[in-house]
Formats: structure tokens, sequence, C-alpha cells
């Protein structure tokens, strides 16, 4: 594929809320796949996500692992929640939903890959996926407020797009993939930088203090 700006991120976690948009994901696991072989990427679908899409779906075009955001019914051998944290390079929510949005903006960690983005130290970018009046909302407004706040979480704000229940363009679509994963990759490199930055060089390291 020409055109695809390389990106930086060696693992990349996708996560799909549940907006009708998330039926596109299949379509951007193979835009991924075919433009970004390089970078190794994991899915996360939340139950409401599955109504739009399916994990075979995923797993079949993308080729990679595809997981539900719930805790597991038997033992595992690693906390999912802290392997999704400690994983990847940058995140990628796209569809976000309001409700997912709430949920990371107050500190909840009632599912694995909230509970992951609430603890990870990688970018995460967040696109919006908004029903008519959302963008307008207070608790659009603060919450989104709060999660910018947060040195790595970027919001990519949504487009108008047309409502699947009236027909009108009222709704709020989120920004393409591309752009998004730009903004996370993005995001992802000045975090690297600022933490280089940060560190002692060799002469500094056993300076007298």
């Amino acid at each position: 594929m020409t055109g695809v700006e390389p990106v930086g991120a060696r693992r990349l976690l996708v996560i799909g809320t549940g907006s009708v948009t998330a039926a596109h994901l299949p379509f951007w696991a193979s835009w991924l796949k075919a433009g970004h072989p390089g970078t190794e990427v994991r899915y996360v679908l939340t139950g409401a996500a599955t109504r739009f899409v399916t994990r075979e779906a995923l797993t079949a075009i993308g080729g990679c692992d595809v997981l539900t955001d719930r805790w597991p019914d038997e033992p595992e051998p690693r906390a999912r929640h802290v392997d999704l944290a400690q994983w990847p390079d940058a995140v990628v929510v796209l569809p976000a939903t309001l409700n997912y949005l709430a949920r990371l903006a107050t500190g909840l960690g009632d599912s694995p890959s909230v509970l992951a983005l609430q603890c990870t130290r990688a970018a995460i970018a967040l696109a919006p996926a908004l029903p008519p009046g959302g963008a307008e909302s207070v608790a659009y407004a603060e919450h989104t407020a709060r999660l910018r706040a947060r040195r790595n979480v970027v919001v990519v704000p949504p487009h108008p797009g047309r409502s699947t229940t009236s027909g009108k363009r009222e709704a709020w679509a989120p920004a393409s993939f591309p752009e998004v994963l730009a903004a996370a990759d993005g995001l992802r490199a000045e975090l690297e930088a600022a933490d280089l930055g940060g560190r002692p060089g060799p002469d500094q390291e056993h300076a007298p203090a």
C-alpha cells in the first residue's frame, strides 16, 4: 500500500467499544496488516462492541490475538490487565464510547482494558464516537478535560456523522484510524524523548550529590 506513513510503535493495542463504527475494525485490521507489517497488533473488544464485530472476523483478518474485555473464567498464569498495561508501546481506542470515556476518566478499573489503561505508561489515543448531542454534553466536556490532562493521553476529536437512528448528520463519528494512529505514535515519540531527556548521562550517574 502506497502513501502509508511509517509507525514507530512496535507493539500496538487496539481497543474497540460499543459503537456501530466498531464494524469497521476488520477493514482497519487489514490496513494495518498490509501497511504496517513490522507492528505487532493485539485487539480487545468490549462486550458491547461484539454486537457489531466478531472476534472471529478480527482474528481471521488481523491474524493476531483478539480478547474480550472481561475477567477470565479460568485462572491465567499472568493477570490479563497487567499484560495489557505492560505489553504495548501505544494504544488506540477506536471507537471510544461516552461510557468508556467516563469509566476511564473517573478512575474505574472494572474491566481488564480499563484497569490496564489506568496503569499503563504507553501512549493512549482516544477516538470518541458519540450520539446526537453527545459532543455538546457536560459529561463529554468534563471527561475529556480530565483525560487530556493526563501525560500519556491524547483525545482525537470526532467529526460530524450520520445518525443510524435519525438518518441526519447529527451524530459524531470517530476520527479515521490513520489519524488516530498517527496521534498515538506522535505522543509515544514525545514521551520517549521526554523520558530519555530526564535520564542522567554516563558521566552524571555516579556524580557526587
